[in-house]
Formats: structure tokens, sequence, C-alpha cells
């Protein structure tokens, strides 16, 4: 009687084990790791801000940073990443178009508002004629910054152009004679303000807050709030549906973590929802 005991509770100890390690199995299969390509500043801090979060319920990020505009989509369109977290609709748009690529906009997430810095002036209104503004290559943002000029009364634009596809031979009217040099990496562009080169350098929020700049303190203009030029999570065609992308999204468009935004970066990164 001891001997088949003993016999059944090694069958049933075993069952057990055997239990616990398929549950154990069960659990790891429901992780899954979703790989995202972002800027340093401020997106990878804003992924990892929401990556505890998204842990549990069963998505675990892992986050390459670039430190450039080009390789994120073309890692993407590879297929080396599942998203990224870079850019703005007008950049995917033209992205697409000159790639001839289908990535798509999963959800937006945050403004970069793109600002005026000057050493020789301190409002945008008292640069003198002929004075160098000195912009990135990133032909996308040609529009934001026209507007931010044509705001000021400095520029006309010629009736009829979309703002977000405009670019520099848009300009009907400059009565300064602004002189506009795109030809320098965004990445660049703290270095040449800090270097007191030109009359007036124009830099991306994630390039000026990741210099140590303050747009909304140190600029001498900035993008208005209403900006069509929000951050977003791209995808492939077709994966914005899956699973770990909408709880990707959901979890950024959080009041949590948007309020989390507004307040880490003082109004320098703004939040794509209206947050107190």
């Amino acid at each position: 009687m001891k001997k088949k005991l003993l016999s059944l509770f090694a069958v049933v100890f075993t069952a057990f084990l055997l239990v616990g390690c398929s549950s154990s199995s069960n659990s790891s299969k429901k992780m899954t790791t979703l790989k995202i390509g972002a800027s340093a500043v401020p997106h990878a801090q804003i992924l990892r801000h929401v990556a505890p979060q998204l842990k549990k319920e069963g998505v675990n990020l892992k986050i390459t940073t670039f430190q450039d505009y080009t390789m994120p989509n073309k890692a993407l369109a590879n297929g080396e990443l599942d998203a990224n977290y870079f850019q703005h609709i007008p950049f995917l748009k033209l992205w697409n178009k000159q790639n001839h690529g289908t990535l798509v906009n999963a959800g937006g997430v945050h403004l970069e508002p793109i600002a005026v810095f000057s050493k020789k002036v301190k409002k945008l209104q008292d640069l003198k004629k002929g004075a160098t503004i000195i912009v990135s290559s990133n032909v996308p943002d040609y529009g934001r910054i026209l507007q931010i000029f044509k705001d000021a009364g400095l520029i006309t634009l010629k009736k009829g152009i979309d703002i977000t596809s405009a670019n520099f031979s848009d300009i009907a009217s400059n009565p300064r004679h602004l002189k506009f040099k795109h030809s320098y990496e965004p990445k660049l562009l703290p270095t040449i303000y800090k270097n007191g080169e030109g009359d007036a350098v124009v830099i991306n929020a994630n390039y000026a807050v990741g210099a140590g700049l303050n747009p909304i303190k140190q600029s001498i203009a900035i993008e208005k709030r209403d900006s069509p030029y929000v951050n977003i999570i791209a995808t492939r065609k077709g994966d914005q549906k899956k699973p770990a992308i909408k709880k990707l999204v959901k979890a950024l468009q959080s009041t949590s973590t948007q309020k989390w935004i507004l307040h880490h970066y003082k109004g320098a990164v703004l939040p794509e929802k209206n947050v107190k």
C-alpha cells in the first residue's frame, strides 16, 4: 500500500511540475517584443517612460536610438524594426513619395515646436536687411519655418501654397532680403548656433533640448501650438492593427503620459492632446 501511495504521489508531483512548466512556457509566449527605433531626445526618453507600463501588458520594448533622420524609416521598411518614433506626418509623406514606401501613421504623440535662436538679436523682427538664416537640410520642415517668418511679417508666400509642402522658392516677397541657407544637417544646428554663426539659426526641439537649449525661454521665435507637425508612431502598412502597436500608441497617448511630457520638458516638447 505504501508503495502504491508513493507511486501515486510521484505521478501527481510530476504532473504538477509539468503543468508548472507549461504555465511558465505559456506565460513567456504571451510577452511580445516590439523593436522600435527612435531619436535619443525626447522620443527614446518617452518610450523608456512607458516601458514599465507596457511590460505589465505583455509588451517588451526594445529601443534602438538613431542620431539622424535617414536610417529609422529604412530600418522599418526593411523589417529591422516593428515601428519608429521620430518623425512628423509631412516627413513621412515625403519619405514614402521619394522611396516608393508604404509606411503609415499609427498615432500622434507630441509636438516639438521648431524655434529660431539668435546671438545677434532679441526679436525676429529685429533682423537686419541681408541677414543670414541658417536652416537644416530637412525639406519637410521648410513650411513650418516659412510660417514663422510669415507670421512675423518678414515674408509673404505665393497664393495657394500648402504650407506642409512649401519650399523657399515659394516666397513671394522678402523685403529685407533675408538669406536662408539650408544645407546643414539638423543635428549640427545647436553647435552652429553656439559658435555664433549666421544671424539666426532655426533648430528642431529634439536637437535643441538635447544640446541643453530651451526653445521656450531662449528662442526669439517659436512655432505655434496648432502646428500640423505632430510627431507620430510609424509602422509598416497593416501593422498598425497589431495588438502590441495599439498598446504602445494607447500608452503614449494616455493622459498620464501626456501630462508627463508636458511637465518633464517644461513646454519645450508639447503633448499632442490638450492636458494640464
